[in-house]
């Protein structure tokens, strides 16, 4: 949100503009994340583009990062890598700290001290990890491509994700349950939406 001190003074009972700043100032709201412009004792709020539409990887601040997440849990199955080719395998397996209902980490703040090959999807790691979906937000922006429709910054609801068929709620069971030898009697291709 921007606040602009313009030239609203015409008609006000103040003589000169003096400033007069309103806190929380007052405004009109679709969802929260359409404002629309209100003037109130010389405060103009703007309306601005959302963060996810203008903004790159490297201009994101950590809030805005974690948002980013459409929460698919994708990133939390365990993967094989052929040793031979360097391919990668994604598997109905995952992360032990993972709920396989809510699609959320159920330690997310101790995940890398709990689990040792955790990553830390990062800025410089968003170009290297091949293995992110088509659709993930962060390869998205990554390409300069606007999010699905979906994605829940978009359609307001983390139900979308799964309408779309990207989610992996409830389709995977946790590692804890297969031994590390099976891993591979439960390789899993994944669909990609058709709007990415």
């Amino acid at each position: 949100m921007r606040y602009e001190y313009g030239s609203l003074w015409q008609g006000c009972l103040f003589p000169d503009p003096v400033y007069y700043p309103v806190y929380p100032p007052p405004f009109t709201t679709d969802k929260l994340t359409n404002p629309q412009p209100v003037a109130f004792f010389g405060i103009k709020i703007v309306k601005t583009e959302a963060f996810w539409k203008t903004k790159s990887l490297d201009q994101l601040n950590p809030q805005e990062w974690e948002q980013l997440c459409d929460g698919c849990g994708r990133c939390c199955q365990v993967k094989l890598e052929d040793e031979d080719t360097g391919a990668i395998y994604t598997t109905s397996v995952s992360c032990s700290l993972f709920d396989i209902n809510t699609c959320r980490c159920t330690d997310y703040d101790n995940r890398f001290e709990k689990v040792s090959d955790c990553i830390d999807l990062s800025l410089g790691k968003v170009d290297e990890l091949s293995w992110l979906p088509q659709s993930c937000a962060y390869r998205l922006r990554h390409e300069g491509k606007p999010l699905a429709d979906w994605h829940p910054l978009n359609s307001k609801t983390a139900q979308s994700v799964i309408d779309a068929g990207i989610s992996i709620a409830g389709q995977t069971i946790s590692e804890a349950e297969v031994e590390e030898e099976r891993l591979g009697d439960y390789l899993q291709e994944w669909p990609v939406s058709e709007e990415v």
